[in-house]
């Protein structure tokens, strides 16, 4: 690989969040190295940010195990044409964002060839599927981890792993210990049900209609919407015309999900990055999640953990409502959203429990993980 000149970084981001994350990553070594050069799998972000795109990543936006199967002759092609150009011509450093069943494979060809490789955001190895740790080894250089119990487990688990807080956590300001002003308006429930087609296609009705139970309790309540991507628009759309609950009068924001957030008294999302965005504007909330019926079978068997929301993993206990497939219908979400809306006590001790975690994630983070991949493309 040629050291000289401009560094030459790849990247390869797997979903809307990942896009984000390679974004802040690519402007934090611009900083400190405004000549190096950036291609990969990119979102809009990062294509912004000036990374040359070989492929899109909103290309890669499946998740979960039967729908990546159905995606797999596609994905796989996609890898195999993203390897042949690295191959052919070798970049400094390879970052895999996210992603890690494309991104991971992907590392371990160019790791052979020399190519040092990081991977940004741990695959959930300590939650379920450890027997990767193996692949994990022989694929990542090191593993750049957004928690700080991570980096203890992949250090006893062989890899080497560098805790660099999360980035979020640094973006966004501590939350005030009050709750959201209303002067006198109804309270404001935010309906997150996610970024992919699968989920909000799952997700969105449910939400809908335990919204409508709310409705019935509260009825002034205010309702909000974030679209994510303008693909999702027509599945939105179709819902919220439906004739049960067009009168519910939700307010759809287009990709406005913080804003969302930060005006609701309560939020009710789909399990992922989002509630950690929660959580750090200390926003009460409910989370949900349905996986296709084949993937959470086979999940059931193999979790280690006793949670699957993220705040509840970071806080060590319970402390945020959580439902998934099954237990995720419209009468329990309802019943766990009139808890918070109507007791707010109940509110108030998850926003106390949400700044200690808050502090511990503010690190600096895309600053140290840019020092991190400057250091091993030799610069």
């Amino acid at each position: 690989m040629e050291q000289q000149g401009s560094p030459r970084i790849a990247l390869a981001a797997g979903e809307l969040s990942g896009d984000q994350l390679g974004a802040a990553l690519i402007e934090a070594i611009r900083r400190s190295c405004p000549e190096a050069r950036f291609e990969g799998i990119a979102g809009p972000r990062m294509r912004a940010a000036g990374c040359r795109a070989l492929a899109r990543t909103e290309q890669l936006g499946v998740m979960g195990l039967a729908e990546v199967a159905l995606h797999a002759p596609r994905l796989l092609a996609l890898r195999r044409r993203l390897r042949k150009h690295l191959l052919r011509q070798p970049p400094d450093v390879f970052v895999g964002i996210d992603a890690p069943d494309f991104n991971l494979s992907l590392a371990r060809a160019l790791k052979r060839r020399g190519i040092p490789t990081l991977h940004w955001v741990s695959p959930s190895v300590w939650a379920w599927r450890a027997y990767r740790l193996a692949g994990i080894r022989a694929s990542v250089d090191l593993m750049m981890v957004l928690f700080p119990f991570e980096e203890a487990f992949f250090e006893h688990s062989g890899v080497p792993a560098v805790y660099v807080g999360h980035p979020l956590a640094d973006e966004i300001a501590p939350a005030a210990p009050s709750s959201a002003a209303r002067d006198g308006a109804a309270a404001c429930v935010a309906l997150l049900p996610g970024s992919r087609a699968a989920e909000v296609k799952r997700l969105l009705p449910v939400f809908l209609e335990a919204a409508r139970l709310c409705s019935v309790a509260m009825p002034r309540l205010r309702l909000v919407l974030p679209v994510a991507t303008p693909e999702l628009w027509p599945e939105c759309r179709r819902w919220l015309d439906h004739p049960a609950y067009r009168k519910l009068g939700v307010k759809p924001l287009d990709a406005r999900a913080r804003e969302a957030m930060t005006q609701a008294d309560v939020v009710l999302l789909a399990s992922g990055t989002a509630t950690l965005e929660c959580l750090l504007l200390g926003r009460p909330m409910v989370v949900a999640y349905r996986l296709h019926p084949f993937t959470y079978a086979v999940l059931k068997r193999m979790l280690r953990v006793p949670w699957v929301a993220l705040p509840n993993l970071l806080l060590g206990r319970a402390r945020v409502p959580e439902y998934i497939q099954d237990d995720a219908n419209p009468r329990r979400l309802a019943a766990a959203l009139l808890a918070l809306l109507q007791h707010p006590e109940l509110a108030a001790r998850q926003r106390r429990a949400f700044a200690p975690v808050h502090r511990e994630l503010r690190r600096d983070a895309t600053r140290r993980a840019a020092q991190l991949v400057l250091e091993r493309a030799g610069r």
